[in-house]
């Protein structure tokens, strides 16, 4: 039996195929990239990347899973793994001890750094380089404004429960 949905935005449906495509191609493109040059995957720079950017090199796990592309339980997996390699170490928040910090360590920046060229590199390659600045402009405007559109819609279970208790 053959579904088929009737949509009124063939363009709108196109682009977003589109868009999860070249996605997935460029993401799988720059991991390989990273693989043959023998510097961390992509998914741990992902992770390194937003934890440089916090204060003091580090996030709250929950934050952090909030800001990677990854799932949150992906998430948790991941910085056991980096946790082990020796690239980030939890904390537990001392005033409040539900909160576990995800820090970079000294070798996880060392990581960072070398990884950063080639992930540039990658983004150039399997990327940028496809498309005119006009066409960079265009994107970013649009994307952002989907991005910006679901700016503080429930997106996870614990925010779910936490817009769905009485208030008082």
């Amino acid at each position: 039996m053959l579904f088929v949905v009737d949509t009124a935005d063939d363009t709108g449906l196109a682009a977003w195929r589109a868009m999860l495509l070249a996605h997935d191609a460029a993401l799988r493109a720059i991991d390989s990239d990273l693989t043959r040059a023998g510097t961390i995957p992509l998914t741990w720079y992902d992770v390194l990347l937003e934890l440089n950017a916090g204060p003091q090199r580090r996030l709250r796990m929950n934050d952090l899973a909030d800001r990677v592309v990854l799932s949150r339980t992906r998430v948790s997996r991941l910085v056991d793994e980096m946790v082990a390699a020796g690239l980030v170490t939890k904390i537990r928040d001392e005033e409040d001890r539900r909160v576990v910090w995800a820090a970079m360590t000294d070798e996880g920046a060392s990581a960072f750094r070398r990884t950063a060229p080639q992930y540039l590199r990658g983004i150039e390659e399997h990327f940028s380089q496809y498309l005119t600045d006009e066409e960079k402009r265009i994107m970013t405007a649009a994307l952002t404004k989907v991005r910006d559109a679901h700016t503080g819609v429930i997106s996870t279970p614990e925010a779910l429960r936490r817009s769905t208790r009485p208030t008082r």
